[in-house]
């Protein structure tokens, strides 16, 4: 990924991670109760992920001075056998526009059948065309609001069978 490198999440990059996520979702009028963006942990990501490391794993994106410019998780979808949820895809506006979304999305697919997942899971909304188009680009396919999922902002769920090859 032309001088970027994929690490796990640590602490000192909660800041920054928050900030890019949050600037994303505010550019898309998604800054609005619901959204992670008001989530009181925002900040502190790393907590969630770094406290089950058998089940929740987040990576990180560096240019070539250890700045972030974005991120991919997962973690286990209860709702769904054999599934994890695709969580918090985000890149800075500075690295947009260069296909590294798909890199991102193809790693942590790979992630994702390593654990034994057969299937993912993600949640999105209208606002995040963008968003959307990557997905049905990677194969996920639009599904139902899974009946479990009681948050109601995010108003677009997809699925997507992860092959063993």
């Amino acid at each position: 990924m032309e001088n970027l490198k994929i690490t796990t999440l640590t602490p000192e990059y909660d800041l920054a991670l928050a900030e890019i996520i949050r600037d994303n979702l505010k550019k898309h009028a998604l800054d609005i109760p619901g959204t992670v963006y008001f989530d009181d942990n925002l900040n502190h990501l790393s907590d969630f992920y770094l406290a089950d490391a058998r089940e929740r794993f987040y990576y990180i994106l560096l240019d070539e001075k250890d700045r972030l410019v974005g991120g991919v998780g997962l973690a286990k979808f209860e709702f769904r056998e054999d599934c994890a949820e695709l969580q918090k895809i985000y890149l800075s506006d500075e690295v947009k526009g260069r296909g590294i979304s798909y890199k991102l999305m193809s790693f942590i697919e790979d992630k994702a059948r390593e654990l034994g997942y057969k299937r993912m899971y993600l949640e999105t909304h209208n606002n995040l065309p963008v968003a959307i188009h990557l997905y049905e680009k990677c194969g996920y396919k639009e599904i139902e609001k899974p009946k479990e999922v009681v948050h109601a902002t995010m108003n677009r769920f997809f699925l997507k069978e992860l092959y063993l090859e």
